[in-house]
């Protein structure tokens, strides 16, 4: 596993360490525990800026599931390295901010580091990834943790709606993204960006090449808020100012502008592509920047402005992407100005909009308001809060001398050239661009004047302030001065991330315009001579100050837009709709009888099959090469047919279970007849647990209406259970008979010693051929168990179950039975004593995890029948539930570990080893694995046993 790996994941599991410790330790704030962690990343990607100076990238890969060509590969080349400097530098800042912004006696800090790290990881793991799979995996984690972070306040509505509003529409955008990787896939056939972007010539043609890149657009545009998916990004301002100050200005919503960049090589050059991008990005600008200048709280123009820049950002990428249209022509690199523009001001975003966040919530902080019509005068109160966002603010304008003038000043020069462009027809209407692009910029300079002079100019209001205002601490104000101090010296020294930056980001974004060892060179100068660049920065100027001193009197800029007509409008009342035909759909088939729903269920499962096997030409059984039926078996089938045949007419629930029970007893016959030790020993365990659990819950249910006794319902039942019963065993004796594919199991056979070391196949199966089934299996239980206990624990009454039900705690109150009790006493240690006996053996013998765990159950099962469940709580004091999450954890661990030596997830090794006392012993890792099933097994069974048994 390389430090690249280790930087992504080391954030995830940090946030586990960091949550608990940080409920332990009251005395400290959770902050100062994460704060070295994002440090340290932060350096490292530091120190790997001459690597790829030098070598152009770095990659490793750990396989995954390589048949499905997904691997865990990471790629640090000059666009992700960028974007992890962005993401780890303002992620420090952010949590140094957080700590003196964020009460630790108020809020549950500790999980808000929780949440700010998960989303750290995510998004390292987007801009690393190049694996498209596992891109997209961490892109829909970044929109999990950020509805977490927005939805922080959740005891306030407008967080909820806004946690869901961005969850909907990125997510969204993301499953549209997910469909776009797997079209590129299968043109392609590889899921690697880098495969993928040397291939671009050869799917240019291909039918899927369109709709794959339309896909992946709505993927991006949804992420980074552009016209008209801008619309939850306002509403994600009710997280914590930090979450905003880190999410939505420099890492979360560049999401999709790094989408944009990363994809350049395989779209750029296309009509299509250059018209959607550049287009959308304009369209954003102009919008963003009008919308700004109509907010009256900070956090809100910020945010409009927000969308602005990400416009302009994403209008950039979309011009410069014509330089491969003119690709092996002197015009290809005039053109690329765009995309370096696009990088400059990525970076430049990231310093001075991080810093206004930063400021506005150190007002709102102090002041206990954001709401522009009540503040004013407090540059005298707060000045160094002023002079941050001076010049935050002007540089946001493209005032000089801050890095924003310079980035504003490419992108002028861009949009003129733009219009010179003489193909797809934009001779006509490129004129067009650097007139939006200028009168957005005006509006810009207009919110950015407002953003200043609006809060610290003016009269002085202490009456409308909630606090008295004064300067914030030392600690609050040390990341935006850092911010803020980049603003300035990148305006002075661009030379500073021209080379060692910007030039590697652009060798990523446009790889086919540079021949083998060549490399782009960047210049960015302070001043250009008296161009029309320059003349168009004195007209934003001139009309931006007319604007701003005519605020009031223009009430087209100074009031809302109505509601009757607008986006989130739009938005609301097609949620409402959804809802509204949701619930008419819904109740047509939620009776509230479970037993509706397994006839649906059922009687779906028996037509679309029976529809299936006609169409597709019949079912054939051949029956001449089966074994014959012995006469023991004859006995059991006789057996386990007549208890089926009773269980409909029987009256009396107690008898029913114990017919049921009867049938499974016989089946677990059946596997011993087969000489099939493991699958009879956990079936006769799971027949024994399962008709102690059944008790629980039907012995004292009332009894059973006239509705369930007449005929009609008990033959609905009848048809019901036969169609399907005839259909499985069709199925069966047809795949039997007509085989498809060579089995299997002879694989198994043949490979389980040498591959795995282990004797017995079924094991081995369960713990190392299909580890990955087992585990998703055991967190299925382990979900199962959890929604029990939550499910009962609803109801805090005496009617627990919702039926009737007498208090728990008389349901399993013990047994009085002296015989039973001393005999369980003896029997419970046998018990356990070949429960551990299983599990160690499991891997050469009969049993493993799952039986061993299922026998210890019955066990503590036997041992609650005899003394009740308050005394064998106090005999064995585990908290079950705790016992899942720590089988789940050991398991889900025994994977991850295989990453260490650079092998697929879930492998696992053995060898022999000369132990004391034991001689020549095999060790193999797949038993820590079994532990887990073991424990998880355990948890599970005894989860919902105590649950159903007694309230917890």
């Amino acid at each position: 596993m390389s430090l690249l790996h280790i930087a992504i994941l080391a954030p995830l599991l940090y946030a586990a360490v960091a949550g608990m410790f940080g409920l332990k330790v009251k005395r400290l704030h959770t902050g100062w525990i994460v704060l070295p962690l994002p440090v340290v990343i932060f350096a490292y990607f530091l120190s790997r800026i001459p690597v790829v100076q030098q070598k152009g990238g770095e990659l490793y890969e750990i396989p995954w599931i390589p048949s499905l060509n997904i691997q865990f590969s990471v790629v640090l080349d000059g666009l992700s390295l960028l974007f992890s400097l962005l993401i780890s530098g303002i992620g420090m800042l952010v949590v140094l901010y957080s700590i003196y912004y964020m009460d630790k006696k108020k809020e549950a800090v500790h999980r808000f580091y929780v949440y700010l790290l998960l989303f750290m990881g995510a998004m390292l793991g987007v801009v690393l990834s190049d694996n498209m799979m596992v891109l997209y995996g961490f892109w829909e984690l970044t929109s999990i943790s950020s509805f977490l972070l927005i939805a922080f306040w959740y005891h306030r509505e407008r967080s909820r709606y806004g946690a869901m509003k961005s969850m909907l529409i990125t997510v969204f955008g993301g499953l549209a993204m997910f469909t776009g990787f797997l079209m590129l896939s299968i043109m392609a056939d590889t899921m690697s960006v880098r495969e993928l972007i040397s291939q671009s010539a050869e799917i240019m043609n291909h039918s899927l090449f369109i709709p794959a890149m339309l896909l992946l657009l709505l993927g991006a545009f949804t992420k980074s808020a552009q016209f008209p998916f801008h619309i939850w990004l306002p509403d994600a301002m009710e997280a914590p100012t930090p979450v905003s100050a880190y999410l939505h200005s420099a890492t979360m919503v560049k999401a999709g502008i790094y989408l944009v960049a990363r994809f350049t090589p395989v779209f750029a050059g296309q009509q299509v592509w250059f018209w959607l991008v550049s287009g959308a990005g304009l369209c954003t600008l102009i919008y963003g920047s009008v919308k700004a200048v109509k907010q009256t709280d900070l956090k809100a123009l910020l945010a409009f402005s927000t969308i602005s820049q990400l416009g302009l950002i994403m209008s950039l990428f979309g011009l410069g992407s014509v330089s491969a249209y003119y690709s092996g022509t002197p015009e290809a690199l005039y053109y690329t100005k765009a995309t370096t523009a696009a990088i400059f001001h990525l970076i430049n975003h990231a310093t001075f909009k991080g810093a206004l966040f930063m400021v506005v919530g150190i007002v709102d902080h102090e002041t206990g308001t954001r709401d522009i019509r009540k503040l004013g005068g407090l540059m005298a109160l707060m000045p160094i809060t002023f002079t941050i966002a001076v010049i935050g603010a002007f540089s946001m304008a493209g005032l000089p001398p801050f890095n924003g003038f310079l980035s504003k000043e490419m992108f002028f020069t861009s949009v003129l050239n733009a219009a010179k462009l003489d193909f797809w027809s934009l001779d006509t209407w490129g004129v067009l661009i650097p007139v939006v692009a200028w009168v957005a910029s005006i509006f810009t300079f207009v919110y950015s004047m407002m953003l200043v002079f609006k809060t610290f100019r003016g009269t002085y209001k202490p009456k409308e302030l909630m606090k008295t205002p004064h300067e914030a601490p030392l600690g609050m104000l040390i990341p935006p001065v850092v911010l803020a101090s980049l603003v300035v010296i990148l305006g002075f020294f661009p030379g500073l991330v021209s080379h060692s930056l910007i030039e590697p980001a652009m060798a990523a974004v446009m790889p086919s315009l540079l021949s083998e060892g060549e490399q782009f060179d960047v210049h960015i100068t302070f001043w250009h001579g008296w161009n029309l660049e320059i003349m168009m920065t004195l007209g934003v100027i001139v009309f931006g100050f007319i604007i701003y001193q005519l605020l009031g009197r223009f009430r087209l800029l100074s009031t809302p837009l109505s509601d009757r007509f607008t986006l989130n409008r739009l938005y609301d009342r097609s949620l409402e709709a959804y809802n509204r035909g949701s619930r008419r759909i819904t109740k047509i088939y939620m009776t509230g009888s479970i037993r509706h729903y397994v006839i649906y269920i059922f009687a779906a499962f028996v037509l679309l099959l029976a529809y299936s096997i006609v169409q597709s030409g019949g079912l054939s059984v051949d029956v001449s090469g089966f074994a014959p039926i012995s006469f023991y078996e004859a006995v059991v089938i006789i057996a386990l047919i007549g208890s089926v045949l009773v269980l409909p007419f029987v009256q009396n629930r107690l008898i029913a279970i114990i017919l049921t029970g009867m049938s499974g007893y016989m089946v677990t016959l059946f596997f011993v007849l087969f000489r099939a030790p493991d699958l009879a020993l956990t079936q006769m365990i799971v027949e024994t647990v399962s008709v102690m659990l059944f008790l629980l819950c039907f012995y004292h249910l009332p009894k059973l209406s006239k509705e369930q006794v007449k005929p009609s319902f008990k033959w609905v039942n009848a048809v019901i259970s036969v169609a399907v019963g005839i259909m499985v065993t069709m199925l069966a004796l047809g795949a039997a008979s007509n085989p498809m594919f060579t089995a299997i199991s002879d694989y198994y056979l043949e490979q389980s010693k040498p591959l795995a070391g282990g004797k017995n196949v079924v094991n081995v199966i369960l713990v190392d051929f299909r580890g990955f089934d087992t585990l998703l299996e055991i967190m299925v239980l382990g979900i199962a168990a959890l929604g029990i206990y939550g499910l009962i624990k609803i109801d805090s009454g005496d009617e627990i179950l919702g039926f009737g039900a007498r208090r728990v705690d008389t349901l399993l109150p013990g047994s009085n039975d002296v015989i039973l009790r001393t005999i369980s006493k003896l029997v419970v240690f046998i018990i356990l004593t070949f429960a551990l006996y299983l599990f160690l053996s499991g891997h050469n013998s009969t049993g493993g995890g799952f039986i061993g765990g299922l026998m210890t159950a019955a066990a503590l099962v036997l041992l609650s029948m005899a003394f009740g469940l308050n005394i064998s709580q106090k005999i064995i004091p585990v908290n079950y539930r705790t016992l899942i999450g720590a089988g789940l954890l050991i398991a889900l661990l025994t994977g991850i570990g295989s990453f260490l030596f650079d092998a697929p997830f879930l492998s696992h090794t053995f060898d022999h080893f000369m132990l004391p006392l034991l001689g020549d012993t095999e060790l193999a890792t797949a038993v820590l694995f079994d532990l887990g099933v073991y424990l998880a097994v355990v948890g599970v069974t005894m989860t919902i046993i105590y649950s159903i048994g007694r309230d917890n």
